[in-house]
């Protein structure tokens, strides 16, 4: 029996030979010391005994073995030899009561490489078995900035948490995204892995069937990307017919996670004019009042960013009374949003501006089933298709801001005080950081975060010696502070306003309607698999400066003049040299940096004293909008 399935074998063997020598390919198995001469690894670790994933079983560990097997594990030895009658034997025991010996295996980036037992190995993939017991022995690469790497940590994170070795992911986060999608605390116990398995198979028997397994990215990307859609709980009670169902409604995700890019930054509006058939004009009509809806977290009066879209809902009230109605609801975060959405999509809503990043994720599966309905969220680098989002290039007017600190500091110092770490804040932070080193190369930036615990602004500024500060960006309606914008502290403790950034959201949304009221909306971006990112500037009026009488007219004249080059595309913020605080070179000189690249900042200016804080310093409020859309410092 053994001696007919090795003569299958060998002809398998053979065919994978000719075909990669055919292709210039290497037609053997991979050696793990040829490949470790050129890799840098750090530690090894004993893993123990593990059932591995045979499909992961991809080498031999030295040179020896590896002209016994074509690249695919089969055998190309000749019949007659020592070999293929141990491998024979082999085949027979596998058949009669199975192959139970452990194999002994390095694993390298979550491949693994035989030490002993190739045969074996071998036998088990001609007969389609799924795993084989190894002991196996972990090399562990030092980490760097390559990308494979850091992805490779991140798994070995998710493997010592989960137990699991075959989920594999290939973007980074998205292997920290699916435990805390999962919800476990520690370290998984049998049951929820037992759990886990169910909803991995029930999930990837249809995702596979309907062509998944086709899109560049692995089972884990998608598992997760699903799951932020229709939550862990919902996915153990989905029957085969549901899961085929909401896999073909949420494909644009899955597509969207598979391009190297899933985010087209609208950098500007497009004008637009609104299209009339002649059939309107013979028989003019009454359209019917768009219902718009606005989410706060809570009340816009306690809130100086709230407010701000407050203030711009107002102005759509009075922009377009006869062609809209606008209201909102208070109190909406991520545990409500979900119920809020369904409840105004039923009375009628036909735009909602989710404004918080933290109704996002549970506000994609109301997308998902209402895709007649607008659903825009108000946050930056969200790579989904269901949901556009929107935010100011703010670090335009914070460079300009930077440049007046830095030319009427007193003492080359000037302090920064930050709220949520999370993209675009820390473009924020930086350009207001290169507008201060311009005028000032020997000022220093000195960074405080406002949700971090024990934060004391008037502690921060005494122990420091800073009178100069920019602070958030415009007042608190129930707050009669004047902390707020670029201020100069005086002798009294009080605030000297000198200039304040605008979020003028009034014009976004005045923008935007009229995309939607001329038809247009639908038609913006270049794919569907794409999401929609609108990031306005300064040449969009959704984001000014205002220079109060307190900054000297010379100076307010030169800042005015560089408003007006930024906006007409001249000048750019981040533009030369640019070094971080390790000495890092981030930008070349004569090279504007990329949009992408400034929005996805982790880093920060070498002229900054200051870090990014970890999600343990952060308040409790601050956290579940850092787990969303939190910048956390990359350390090498």
């Amino acid at each position: 029996m053994g001696e007919i399935e090795y003569s299958e074998a060998l002809k398998l063997g053979k065919k994978e030979y000719r075909s990669r020598i055919s292709r210039g390919e290497f037609p053997y198995l991979p050696v793990l010391d040829e490949i470790l001469s050129q890799a840098d690894i750090r530690t090894e670790q004993n893993m123990g005994l593990v059932h591995v994933p045979l499909e992961f079983v991809v080498g031999t560990s030295t040179l020896g073995r590896t002209y016994s097997f074509a690249a695919n594990f089969m055998p190309i030895l000749d019949e007659e030899t020592e070999f293929a009658i141990k491998w024979s034997n082999l085949a027979d025991a596998q058949i009669n009561e199975g192959i139970r010996d452990p194999i002994k295996a390095f694993e390298y980036m979550n491949r693994y490489y035989v030490l002993e037992g190739n045969k074996r190995v071998s036998v088990l993939k001609y007969y389609n078995a799924v795993s084989i017991p190894a002991y196996v022995t972990r090399k562990i690469p030092k980490m760097s900035d390559d990308y494979d790497i850091r992805l490779y940590y991140e798994y070995m994170k998710f493997n010592e948490i989960t137990g699991l070795c075959s989920v594999e992911f290939s973007k980074l986060g998205n292997a920290n995204k699916l435990l805390a999608l999962v919800g476990h605390k520690g370290r998984w116990n049998e049951d929820v892995k037992e759990k886990f398995a169910k909803v991995m198979f029930d999930f990837s028997k249809v995702y596979n069937f309907r062509g998944g397994n086709r899109l560049s990215i692995k089972l884990g990307d998608a598992i997760t990307v699903f799951m932020e859609v229709y939550g862990f709980k919902a996915m153990l009670k989905m029957s085969e017919s549901e899961y085929n169902t909401n896999i073909i409604r949420v494909w644009k995700e899955f597509a969207a996670e598979a391009e190297h890019q899933s985010v087209n930054l609208v950098l500007d509006p497009t004008e637009v004019q609104e299209k009339k058939s002649l059939l309107n004009y013979l028989i003019p009509q009454t359209p019917k009042k768009l219902k718009v809806v606005f989410l706060y977290p809570r009340d816009p009066k306690t809130s100086a960013w709230l407010y701000s879209h407050e203030l711009g809902r107002n102005y759509l009230d009075d922009t377009f009374s006869d062609k809209l109605e606008t209201s909102y609801v208070t109190d909406v975060n991520e545990n409500n949003v979900e119920d809020v959405l369904n409840d105004i999509i039923k009375k009628g809503a036909n735009i909602v501006f989710c404004v918080g990043p933290q109704m996002m994720n549970n506000s994609l599966k109301v997308a998902v089933a209402h895709p007649d309905v607008i659903i825009l969220n108000c946050s930056l680098n969200a790579p989904h298709p269901y949901i556009r989002t929107y935010y100011g290039r703010m670090y335009e007017a914070k460079f300009l801001s930077g440049i007046i600190a830095g030319s009427l500091t007193d003492n080359d110092k000037v302090a920064y005080i930050a709220d949520y770490p999370i993209y675009g804040m820390i473009a924020n932070i930086n350009a207001f950081a290169l507008g201060v080193e311009c005028v000032n190369p020997r000022a220093k930036v000195y960074l405080a975060w406002s949700t971090t615990k024990g934060y004391d602004r008037d502690k921060f500024l005494a122990e420091n010696d800073i009178h100069y500060v920019s602070d958030q960006d415009i007042i608190t309606p129930n707050d009669a502070s004047r902390n707020f914008g670029l201020y100069k502290t005086t002798e009294k403790g009080e605030a000297l306003n000198l200039v304040m950034p605008v979020w003028n959201w009034g014009a976004f949304y005045e923008k935007l309607l009229q995309s939607v009221l001329a038809g247009s909306y639908k038609n913006e971006g270049s794919s569907e698999s794409k999401a929609l990112n609108y990031w306005w500037g300064i040449s969009s009026g959704v984001i000014d400066l205002i220079c109060s009488k307190h900054v000297p007219y010379g100076l307010k004249r030169i800042v005015d003049h560089l408003k007006s080059d930024i906006s007409k595309g001249d000048i750019a913020p981040f533009y030369g040299r640019i070094y971080d605080q390790n000495g890092v070179l981030r930008n070349k000189d004569q090279k504007e940096m990329t949009h992408q690249d400034i929005m996805n900042m982790d880093w920060l200016l070498d002229n900054v004293t200051g870090t990014i804080p970890s999600m343990d310093s952060l308040i409790d409020k601050a956290k579940t909008v850092v787990e969303l859309k939190g910048v956390e410092e990359k350390k090498l």
